[in-house]
């Protein structure tokens, strides 16, 4: 029995731990700044003329990007160059975007999970 509720646990600690994961990357403005990121590294107003946001939005999102582990930063001079942090994080958005190639339909006549129309600019 007590092998029964620590398998029950260690299921719940990994399916707990991929949500979250989803959950930090599911904001489009994070999202945006890794599609910008998986072509190399860049600073902050590089990023900001390729993804459109604001200045203080990318600084906030890489910040959160960089304690979740998923960005990683390194001074240039005066400024800080951010990357990704493994290929495989490239690799999932690319295989994300397969995955919607396969399944769009469903996806983009999906109503659940809109996006506030202010959310990717703000």
């Amino acid at each position: 029995m007590e092998q029964i509720a620590a398998d029950r646990n260690a299921v719940a600690t990994a399916t707990e731990r991929r949500a979250k994961f989803f959950r930090g990357i599911a904001d489009q403005s994070r999202l945006a700044i890794l599609d910008a990121l998986c072509a190399g590294p860049l600073v902050v107003h590089e990023i900001v003329g390729r993804t459109a946001l604001t200045q203080p939005n990318v600084s906030n999102h890489l910040r959160c990007l960089s304690e979740c582990g998923l960005v990683t930063s390194m001074r240039d001079g005066r400024f800080v160059r951010y990357r990704i942090s493994s290929p495989r994080i490239a690799d999932l958005l690319h295989d994300v975007e397969a995955l919607l190639d396969a399944v769009a339909t469903g996806v983009e006549a999906c109503r659940n999970y809109e996006p506030d129309e202010d959310e990717f600019h703000r």
